[in-house]
């Protein structure tokens, strides 16, 4: 199909073809259809094209049917962190305004006014977020943004700009960004006049470097920190949040100690069919250097099964003992009494099994476990990023989020076992759990 189309086109088309963005652009460059949106906001990962979608929208603004005729827009503010990022990025980058002009339409660069003139008389006039009063006077009738969420005085250089922004029957602007938690940029996604475009780095692939995406795939997939460069999700910390995006990736870990001693710690649901609660399922290990307080932790393995069975999830718990080679499987009974021991028994009696019951709730089960992190006493491994959305929805008032956080529980009694429970008993504690294994 796309043969018989080159095939169909005049020389002069076919020379024209590469400044058509619309033909080559991916569905997350293409802006929103009609006029009935002031802001459109491109989330996207590192790489996945949002400079290039910001130029080509600038250029659909300015541009007319022939060099000299006039667009819809006229006066265009280039909104940056800096000056500097400004002209580098959106004019003279790799996806910037003068890569993406074709000859007859090239505007014409004016250092010395930090602007570019196009041949129909349209202006694009540079300014730094760092500078939000420089956007006083200055009026525009459309605008791009670029990386607002990293901007230092963002709220204030925002707020500047909507007062700029009022020549025309409808002024509009394009937010080109890697998601960052926010306020500012919280309140311009949940304003009913945005419409937002997601893309992953992965939607770009065709013009990356295969190195480029193996070397922060291979680091950063599965991570909090990967949801937001490279899936272009915002990812957002709850106020009274017990655990935060920074807290973990502080905790994350590449190189795995020798362990000590390994648990998994298992938080059964009420009901076992398609629609139950999961069955947390979380494996840690710990390196016992020390006194308890001295100890350190490591999250191995989320394990945890949605809509399974009592014999399913217990299989499950059985085989993340067996693969981890761990010292004791730690299962929550306030729910299933001693039939959860009994099924894990049944399932493989050579489990040596805990039971514990819970007699706080789970906010409060949680707090001694916050502190280990606090302390910068406990890593993770990459992988978890599930397991880490519960956490980071766990609040002081309790879980903000659906259902149940049964991987939370289970992280609890995982390192209640390893690390808090130790602690309490005192400085004897650790040959004593030597001696059991």
């Amino acid at each position: 199909m796309q043969e018989r189309f080159l095939a169909e086109l005049s020389e002069a088309e076919l020379i024209a073809l590469p400044w058509m963005f619309e033909f080559w652009a991916l569905p997350h460059q293409l802006p929103p259809e009609g006029d009935d949106w002031r802001t459109w906001v491109i989330l996207g990962g590192r790489g996945a094209g949002k400079t290039r979608a910001g130029a080509e929208w600038v250029r659909s603004m300015v541009e007319g049917d022939r060099p000299t005729d006039p667009g819809r827009a006229r006066r265009v503010a280039l909104v940056a962190e800096t000056i500097d990022q400004a002209r580098e990025v959106m004019v003279f980058g790799e996806s910037g305004i003068l890569a993406c002009t074709p000859p007859d339409r090239t505007p014409a660069w004016e250092a010395t006014r930090k602007r570019l003139v196009w041949p129909n008389g349209a202006v694009a006039q540079l300014y730094s977020a760092h500078d939000p009063d420089g956007l006083r006077g200055p009026q525009f009738d459309a605008a791009w943004v670029d990386e607002l969420a990293k901007w230092k005085r963002a709220e204030e250089a925002w707020t500047m700009l909507q007062f700029a922004l009022r020549l025309g029957e409808h002024p509009q602007q394009v937010v080109t960004t890697t998601p960052q938690n926010v306020k500012v940029l919280r309140e311009i996604l949940s304003a009913t006049s945005t419409v937002v475009t997601t893309a992953p780095t992965e939607a770009n692939r065709a013009h990356l470097s295969a190195s480029f995406l193996s070397e922060v795939y291979g680091r950063y997939a599965g991570t909090r920190l990967g949801r937001q460069e490279l899936e272009g999700r915002l990812v957002e910390d709850l106020e009274g949040a017990y655990w935060t995006t920074a807290m973990l990736e502080a905790a994350r870990v590449d190189r795995l100690p020798e362990f000590d001693r390994i648990v998994v710690a298992v938080d059964p649901p009420v009901t076992g069919h398609a629609r139950s609660d999961e069955c947390g399922i979380v494996v840690a290990g710990v390196v016992m250097r020390g006194a308890p307080k001295d100890w350190r932790a490591v999250v191995l393995e989320d394990a945890s099964v949605r809509g399974a069975s009592p014999r399913e999830w217990a299989e499950a718990a059985v085989a993340a003992y067996h693969r981890h080679g761990a010292a004791m499987l730690v299962a929550e009974v306030n729910q299933g009494g001693d039939l959860v021991g009994d099924l894990i028994r049944q399932t493989d009696p050579t489990v040596r099994v805990r039971t514990a019951r819970a007699r706080l709730n789970k906010a409060a089960r949680a707090e001694p476990v916050v502190a280990l992190y606090e302390q910068g006493r406990v890593g993770h491994v990459r992988g978890l990023a599930e397991l880490e959305e519960q956490m980071c929805r766990m609040t002081v008032t309790g879980y903000r989020g659906q259902g149940s956080p049964d991987r939370v529980d289970a992280l609890v009694w995982a390192l209640s076992e390893l690390m808090v429970e130790p602690a309490r008993a005192g400085a004897g504690a650790g040959a004593r759990i030597r001696s059991l294994g």
